[in-house]
């Protein structure tokens, strides 16, 4: 085991590298000059920009800054936001709260929704209730996460007044309720589906019959046998979507007025705020690398058969 994870975490040294340098480049190669668009349209000192420029070193050719960069990571430095001239570590560190809080929601109700309608579904196969769970996780599938946030924001804000239409409090629950349910709805359909088909493949598996043959509670068959190999396609679905759920707050949390890391993208994209969109991309990375060794290493638990040399 110990070997496994430290052949991952070498691995996980290019990918990082690679994914990190595309998204600088990228960034930092887009027309215009996000220095000079702090003073809008107004005339400015080309020799006040330059040395702006110099402090933060955009100055330095591609290379060079990139390195820089990489260097800053291992101290913690995620660089300077060009706007408030504050550290971006502090600018993160303000507005993920908000997006943990609301990723942490969304991903409850993806894993205990999700997999119970998939159980629901794959133990009562090809009946009524099934087929109408598939034409109902096909349309989630359909509509794109905008439509829906919309949606759901003028029936259950505007038409039933059950719900705000915008987050007002980032902390109350009741607020972070619904845009939550939207962020996590794709997720809810893919889960059910993983689950429903997984469920009924373990469950004309030999060892099922074995089991029920041998006389065992219907209860402990499903919960102990047929579950374990079930979730192992859920749990790697899971791992990988708990960082898409944080990258795909940018949409949701615009609709809904949500103040974290999707919110302070979005602004920064609008601005070329080039360092406040890799250092939060960068984040991002580092959460999906851990979560698929974490995701990696949780197979061993769900099925003692698997083992890592």
């Amino acid at each position: 085991m110990g070997r496994y994870v430290v052949r991952r975490l070498l691995q996980a040294i290019p990918v990082f590298l690679g994914s990190t340098l595309l998204i600088f480049l990228m960034m930092y190669s887009l027309p215009g000059d996000p220095v000079r668009a702090l003073w809008g349209d107004q005339s400015v000192d080309p020799a006040q920009i330059a040395a702006m420029k110099k402090d933060l070193g955009l100055d330095l050719p591609l290379w060079q800054q990139y390195v820089n960069y990489i260097g800053g990571l291992f101290q913690g430095d995620f660089g300077t936001q060009i706007a408030s001239q504050r550290p971006v570590s502090e600018v993160i560190a303000a507005a993920l709260p908000v997006t943990l809080r609301l990723t942490l929601f969304a991903f409850t109700f993806t894993v205990v929704a999700g997999i119970s309608l998939g159980i629901v579904a794959g133990l009562w196969a090809d009946r009524l209730l099934d087929r109408g769970m598939l034409i109902f996780t096909l349309l989630l599938i359909s509509v794109p996460s905008f439509v829906l946030g919309y949606t759901a924001q003028f029936w259950f804000a505007f038409k039933w007044d059950l719900l705000t239409p915008t987050v007002q409090d980032s902390e109350a629950f009741g607020d972070l309720m619904m845009p939550a349910i939207v962020l996590g709805s794709l997720s809810l359909a893919y889960v059910v589906r993983l689950t429903r088909t997984s469920v009924v493949e373990n469950l004309r598996s030999d060892y099922i019959r074995t089991a029920i043959a041998k006389g065992l509670p219907r209860r402990r068959v499903i919960g102990v046998h047929l579950m374990r190999n079930s979730l192992i396609p859920v749990v790697t679905f899971l791992g990988t979507d708990l960082g898409a759920l944080l990258g795909g707050a940018v949409i949701t949390e615009g609709i809904f007025n949500v103040q974290g890391v999707g919110n302070l993208v979005y602004e920064a994209l609008i601005r070329r705020e080039g360092s406040t969109v890799v250092g939060v991309v960068t984040l991002l990375v580092i959460v999906y690398l851990t979560i698929s060794l974490i995701v990696d290493l949780l197979y061993a638990v769900l099925d003692p058969r698997i083992r890592y040399v």
